[in-house]
């Protein structure tokens, strides 16, 4: 058994919060100044940890190895379980043609390359956000967007910057409800409750919504995007913060991301009805077909089916074939709202579907001497995303009448495709798991809480952390959410509004997390150029940090404490 030791080097927390800073600086130097694949960055940063796990934190080396074999697995189910699924959906619909006639079908709404944009990469990503989570949004959307035309690099960091706003309340809402379950019971705030974390929530994301479609249609098109198009990237971000903040507070917090995703979508689609930019920018037919070959080429040569294909030329597609492109969406979201129901979600969450066992022989304590849940593993192989999206996949293929043989070649290739993917996001969970079990992430998070009242601007930075490392909002919560609610507590904080910028925070660290570039990459069929993708999302990722900060600061003072929930 192992007991996490906050001051572990030299009896200091300083000097063991700087040690516990190493592993992630390796990763994002490794990453963004050396430019070195992210496969082999994860690795290299995984054998860093473990060395300063066990040299520097004094965890037994069996205890740090088991610590990695957890973090691997978790890596791969449920996160990778979910992508690899993902976009074996995706590969379905190329596979059948059906996906060139979703691509037509939203031109129709706008052919604008920058409009597409908010309407794919931020709401419909928002919808997908709502229902799965983890990864998915941002496996689906890029591919959606390079369908569309859109440059390779370009459509991941659109589709990574876009993967912010809605990250808070995805998955119904899981981190947030994550959030409500680490921080009840630290103090005696009865604030602490899913519904008041989520208000507050839903004070905060919704400002950095407004701003999300602007930056989109700037990376797209630049200055001349912002000028032709901030009206519908205005529209859409109002419309999408006001349905999330309305959603967050007054109606239900789980269905807050599908509220404003649907807010935000109608209005666009409404106002490209009567409006649309002076100019308009197109991706030329030789570009979609270039990213047809990138991603999939055939996936896996199932026929078209007879679906008309672009050969330079208008092309009108059938009622019956549009409905069947829009079909493998509408099933994802029929079969998660389904399983999402309570009473079906509570009986899945039971034996045989959903078993929750400790880790073999991994024994870990907080340095409080209690014993650590993160060394609980949960296998709910039925109910799990990647499992539904399997299900999804099968129904596709039904509908879109792919052949067994061809739907399981395709599924053989996307796992080829997605080989060097599978080994960052092992590595980083892996690297995560260590970080965590060994008390190094604790030591950063205690290090930062020293800092008092100037905590409340701080404090965002902490979910950030959390999210860039595990990729997860939903991680960083459980790492870091009773912490925030202790600092308050010692600095005189509001320990609603602490807890809440951990969430609000840790969406932004969303795109730079290594595991979310390994997607994007390998959805665009640029893996190993991860650090590529680094360096265009971290100045956007630092920049609304800074934002959150500065609000984060302001709601901890009389000039905005108005916005957090007082006590029913």
């Amino acid at each position: 058994m192992f007991q996490q030791d906050l001051e572990a080097v030299g009896g200091s927390l300083t000097l063991s919060a700087l040690v516990a800073a190493v592993p992630l600086l390796t990763l994002f130097v490794l990453l963004g100044a050396l430019r070195m694949k992210a496969w082999q960055a994860g690795l290299i940063s995984l054998a860093v940890t473990i060395v300063l796990a066990v040299l520097a934190f004094s965890m037994p080396v069996d205890q740090a190895l088991l610590a990695t074999t957890q973090g691997a697995v978790f890596g791969f189910f449920p996160i990778l379980w979910i992508v690899i699924n993902a976009i074996w959906v995706y590969n379905l619909t190329v596979a059948s043609g059906h996906f060139d006639v979703l691509r037509r079908s939203f031109e129709k709404v706008s052919p604008d390359q920058r409009v597409q944009a908010i309407i794919i990469a931020f709401c419909f990503g928002a919808l997908l956000e709502a229902l799965a989570g983890f990864g998915t949004p941002v496996a689906i959307t890029v591919v959606m967007l390079m369908a569309l035309g859109f440059q390779p690099i370009k459509a991941a960091v659109v589709a990574l910057i876009a993967n912010t706003a809605p990250v808070a309340f995805g998955a119904l809402a899981t981190p947030i409800t994550t959030l409500a379950a680490v921080t009840s019971g630290v103090n005696d705030d009865s604030r602490l409750t899913v519904e008041t974390l989520g208000a507050m929530v839903g004070r905060q994301t919704p400002i950095l919504a407004i701003f999300v479609p602007l930056i989109l249609v700037l990376v797209v098109d630049g200055k001349r995007g912002v000028k032709q198009t901030w009206l519908p990237a205005i529209v859409c971000g109002v419309a999408f913060a006001i349905s999330q903040y309305v959603a967050a507070n007054f109606i239900s917090v789980p269905l807050a991301d599908i509220i404003a995703a649907l807010g935000g979508a109608l209005a666009v689609v409404v106002l490209s009805r009567v409006w649309q930019p002076a100019e308009t920018i197109t991706a030329d037919a030789e570009a979609i077909r270039e990213n047809a070959q990138r991603v999939g080429g055939d996936a896996g040569g199932a026929s078209t089916g007879g679906v008309a294909v672009d050969q330079g030329g208008p092309v009108t597609d059938s009622g019956s074939e549009v409905a069947k492109a829009y079909a493998p969406y509408l099933i994802i979201i029929a079969i998660f709202s389904i399983v999402n129901i309570p009473a079906v979600k509570a009986f899945f969450a039971e034996e045989p579907w959903t078993v929750v066992f400790s880790w073999p022989g991994l024994e870990v304590l907080n340095p409080a001497g209690e014993p650590v849940s993160t060394t609980m593993y949960t296998f709910n192989w039925l109910p799990a995303a990647g499992t539904l999206m399997i299900f999804a996949g099968l129904l596709t293929m039904l509908v879109l009448k792919v052949s067994p043989g061809q739907g399981l070649k395709t599924y053989g290739k996307t796992y080829g495709e997605l080989k060097w993917a599978i080994v960052t996001v092992m590595a980083v969970l892996a690297l995560a798991y260590v970080l965590n079990l060994s008390g190094m992430t604790v030591s950063l998070g205690a290090w930062l809480a020293q800092t008092g009242a100037a905590f409340a601007i701080l404090s965002p930075i902490l979910g950030w952390i959390g999210v860039a490392v595990t990729g997860s909002d939903t991680s960083a919560n459980a790492l870091f959410g009773a912490l925030q609610v202790q600092t308050a507590a010692q600095a005189g904080l509001d320990p609603v509004l602490m807890a809440s910028a951990n969430t609000s925070g840790g969406v932004l660290g969303k795109m730079v997390s290594p595991q979310n570039l390994a997607i994007a990459a390998a959805a665009v069929g640029l893996a190993g150029k991860e650090g590529d993708i680094f360096r265009k999302v971290i100045g956007w990722s630092l920049v609304l940090l800074v934002g959150m900060c500065i609000l984060v600061g302001l709601q901890a003072t009389p000039v905005l404490d108005w916005m957090v929930p007082a006590a029913p």
